[in-house]
């Protein structure tokens, strides 16, 4: 089986430097500007959109953006606050139909507390679904009629069933998974989860999305690939046998490594 193509997240200023790497073998892509709480508020990113589209005159890779998080837990309790949430998810939507964009991440709402605490409470984890979908149900409505899919992402996920579980409610197609290894590893050395092959083949076909970045096990690091300690060959080996061809982003807090990460994947097999 042939290594799979990487592609990346990054911010619109990055493209004119990626441009040529993107375009080479039409990458998957994931813009990372439109999370910016101050820009979903002001409604004024159309000039990034505009941009994006001019440099990205001649790729033809899949695109997505990271949907807004900041401060947005999904089983907050307060409705009001549900309500702001909803909101936020739709803009990001009107961002997505602007750009073309057909994935948006958005973030798990399990939390290191809710893995220990969770069943203390009748009903808890039914109330965390709940919550959800109230935040999300419109959300997910207008995502599926506008070809977009809507990949929850795991932070501080123990039990990565648990986000599964979550997705699977939704009963629609534009409900999936996205893993962040940095996150999935940061969870395995520090609060007892299993390792980040797990969490692949527990998403299994549900798995629309992947945020590489390399971690110790201790923070969420997005260090370059092969600077950290995530067991790559075991992740890239539960990969393959997914036949839900997920887009696999590098997500590095320093753009520049993106060099380095294709050196070390070309160089072990991993990816191209």
């Amino acid at each position: 089986m042939s290594a799979p193509v990487i592609g990346a997240a990054m911010a619109v200023g990055d493209l004119a430097c990626y441009r040529d790497w993107l375009i080479e073998k039409d990458r998957d892509l994931e813009l990372q500007d439109f999370a910016s709480p101050e820009l979903l508020i002001s409604g004024d990113w159309q000039s990034l959109v505009d941009e994006a589209r001019r440099q990205l005159g001649g790729w033809s890779g899949r695109l997505g953006i990271h949907g807004p998080f900041w401060g947005l837990t999904l089983s907050n309790p307060d409705p009001e606050i549900r309500g702001v949430i909803r909101k936020r998810m739709l803009s990001g939507l009107d961002i997505c139909a602007a750009l073309g964009a057909s994935h948006m991440v958005v973030h798990s709402p399990y939390t290191t507390w809710d893995n220990h605490n969770i069943d203390n409470y009748p009903d808890a984890r039914a109330r965390v679904i709940e919550a959800a979908h109230d935040c999300l149900a419109e959300p997910v409505r207008r995502a599926g009629d506008q070809g977009v899919t809507l990949v929850i992402e795991n932070i501080e996920d123990i039990d990565p069933r648990d986000r599964l579980n979550l997705a699977d409610s939704f009963g629609s197609e534009a409900v999936k998974l996205s893993i962040d290894t940095g996150h999935a590893h940061y969870a395995h050395g520090s609060t007892g989860a299993p390792p980040v092959d797990y969490y692949v083949r527990a998403a299994g076909e549900r798995l629309a999305h992947v945020h590489l970045q390399d971690a110790d096990g201790y923070a969420d690091r997005h260090w370059a690939i092969g600077q950290g300690t995530i067991r790559w060959h075991a992740v890239f080996a539960a990969l393959a046998e997914l036949r839900s061809a997920p887009r696999l982003v590098l997500e590095l807090r320093d753009k520049a490594g993106i060099p380095a990460s294709m050196a070390y994947l070309e160089r072990e097999g991993l990816g191209v």
